[in-house]
């Protein structure tokens, strides 16, 4: 009861951290005090509000250009959400058909797909990632292609792993009696008690992709300079960071809660869904 209760509350705290930073995606431009791209010499290098010399309307303080953090790191939250999302649920639709399929059939089909995954998880990931954007150009879109195209490999394994121990078990061979064929079996038996593992790889690819994401902007292979991301303020900061701390403490900060977040939902999802483990 006592490890149940923990890891319901990690669920419950993760789900908080995790709405927050998707509210503030949704609906940047309205809960921003300031616009993020706003410079103000006049107000430059302000330390948060909390510390000697902070200003109440600049709550996070300011850059050296005398632009928002506050607001930057709302409106930071936008691309690094979008990636996450989307990217996690390509990544996580290629790799489970893939997973599902070679772990029940086997054969001459497990064989394939398990060699394109060795081969394709030898690679570097975050170095494969800056490659394709690099190839295929900057941009959200490129960036969410890339880990579509990179961590299907990560959903691949372990539902072909999953998916070989339940096709073993005694309620598949009892549905092939019956006379249900083997795709019906596979949708309608296998995938529900393969879904509790699958929702804490997307919750954790979540956070792969946030991760991700920052490290290309930190690189400038990202989205426009002009627009404010998680890792570019991580970029800016670190220039600064002996004279004003907070422009890279608060980036990753942010950054570190988010792939936090997310790993608590799903350890917490896969607890509360698992039936092993609830018992």
């Amino acid at each position: 009861m006592r490890m149940k209760l923990h890891f319901q509350k990690r669920a419950w705290a993760g789900a908080v951290v995790l709405a927050l930073v998707l509210v503030c995606a949704l609906f940047a431009p309205w809960l921003a005090p300031h616009d993020p791209l706003e410079q103000d010499l006049m107000a430059a290098s302000l330390p948060p509000a909390w510390s000697a010399g902070g200003e109440a309307s600049h709550p996070f303080g300011t850059d050296t250009l005398g632009r928002d953090i506050l607001s930057r790191l709302v409106h930071g939250a936008r691309p690094a959400m979008i990636v996450a999302v989307v990217g996690a649920t390509l990544a996580a639709l290629i790799g489970t058909v893939l997973g599902l399929w070679a772990g029940f059939h086997g054969g001459a089909v497990d064989t394939v797909v398990s060699r394109l995954v060795d081969v394709w998880m030898s690679f570097p990931a975050v170095l494969l990632s800056i490659v394709l954007v690099a190839v295929i150009g900057t941009g959200l879109g490129s960036v969410v292609l890339a880990i579509a195209i990179i961590d299907w490999t990560r959903f691949c394994r372990v539902v072909r792993a999953e998916t070989q121990v339940q096709a073993s078990l005694d309620y598949v061979t009892s549905a092939r009696t019956i006379g249900q064929s083997r795709s019906a079996t596979l949708w309608r038996e296998v995938l529900p008690n393969v879904a509790p593992l699958l929702l804490t790889l997307f919750t954790l690819e979540m956070g792969i992709a946030v991760v991700i994401e920052a490290i290309l902007s930190f690189v400038g292979l990202s989205v426009s300079s002009d627009m404010p991301t998680w890792g570019g303020l991580v970029q800016e900061g670190r220039l600064y960071v002996n004279q004003t701390p907070w422009l890279l403490g608060l980036p990753i900060a942010a950054i570190a809660a988010t792939v936090l977040a997310c790993n608590a939902l799903g350890d917490g999802l896969r607890a509360s869904l698992d039936p092993l483990l609830e018992r």
